[in-house]
């Protein structure tokens, strides 16, 4: 069965996120609470890694994972270009529930990117999942955490039914809020395309006045 560390204080959050760097940085997995759901965490240069991710997730090679980051400033390392337009959305919706896929920088693991040369990547607002990517210095993997096909979990008991012993540590941080999730916007064209509308409305984004327009995915 996976180890299950329960975040009670500032103490046990901080051994547990020792114990998890520890685990990521030697090619484990680890599961923890984000904003929506609970979500898988590997080392996103780790090729090896990231293959057991696909693995036990059962997950088509197909889908590209997306990567969490600790600060809008990290993003040139693992992105080929950011447009301005994009770098401002970052800057309003960053912490968040808002994901943006970038042409990949080499850094990043083709395994990760289903060999399409693009990345997801978004900054967590989650305390404990922004610890974790700011304690490590590699980006990592935040892939819900469930079978292909099936609810995402949002508390630790459901991770361990679904994975038992295929994830080293979970770090429990109580029940996730659930309701939807990230909002998915490839911002390689301009207008960007909304792959998935979540937490962050399509609204919310054209109010913003960065993208005059946004192309929904499903009316290609």
């Amino acid at each position: 069965m996976s180890s299950i560390f329960t975040i009670t204080s500032d103490e046990s959050s901080q051994k547990g996120l020792i114990e998890a760097v520890r685990i990521i940085s030697e090619g484990g997995i680890v599961a923890f609470p984000t904003e929506s759901f609970y979500g898988l965490g590997v080392d996103a240069t780790n090729t090896g890694a990231v293959e057991n991710l696909f693995t036990i997730k059962k997950r088509g090679h197909n889908s590209p994972i997306l990567i969490l980051i600790s600060s809008l400033r990290n993003l040139p390392q693992y992105v080929a270009y950011t447009p301005s337009s994009a770098k401002r959305l970052g800057e309003k919706f960053w912490p968040g529930g808002l994901t943006m896929i970038f042409q990949s920088s080499p850094i990043v693991s083709p395994a990760l990117t289903s060999s399409t040369g693009k990345v997801g990547i978004r900054i967590s607002s989650h305390p404990l999942a922004h610890s974790l990517s700011k304690t490590l210095n590699v980006p990592i993997t935040a892939t819900s955490a469930n079978i292909s096909g099936m609810p995402p979990c949002i508390n630790a008991n459901q991770v361990v039914e679904y994975f038992n012993s295929a994830v080293d540590l979970i770090l429990d941080g109580s029940e996730t809020q659930g309701k939807c999730p990230s909002t998915i916007l490839d911002v390689t064209t301009d207008p960007p395309i909304l792959i998935r509308e979540g937490m962050v409305k399509a609204e919310e984004i054209i109010k913003s006045g960065i993208y005059k327009k946004i192309i929904n995915n499903k009316s290609q």
